[in-house]
């Protein structure tokens, strides 16, 4: 249902007693949550990409166009019930300003 058992059975989540690499956002998942963990994992020094689903980045839309680090560099992704829209994803809009494309 979503891509995280993915990248789990690859080898990319790491959990250890104290933290994980990842946080499972369901629909009753507090944003100030989500906020948080994102804060939290761009202050590490061991994750290099945060990968999220857009819908979920459109919930905090509003730290992400505050992060303004290169690494981790966040990459928005599509889920099942999300397509990808790419007039939302902020990285493509700063794209499109840098290339002449729009607003």
């Amino acid at each position: 249902r979503t891509p995280l058992p993915v990248f789990l059975l690859a080898g990319v989540g790491h959990r250890t007693a104290n933290q994980t690499n990842f946080l499972i956002v369901k629909p009753d998942t507090h944003v100030s949550i989500v906020e948080d963990s994102f804060k939290a994992m761009t202050e590490r020094d061991d994750i290099g990409i945060i990968l999220i689903n857009q819908h979920v980045a459109n919930d905090i839309r509003h730290v992400l166009k505050d992060y303004n680090q290169t690494i981790p560099t966040v990459l928005e992704i599509p889920s099942k019930e999300h397509p990808y829209d790419p007039d939302q994803d902020y990285i493509m809009q700063r794209v499109s300003l840098f290339l002449g494309g729009g607003a």
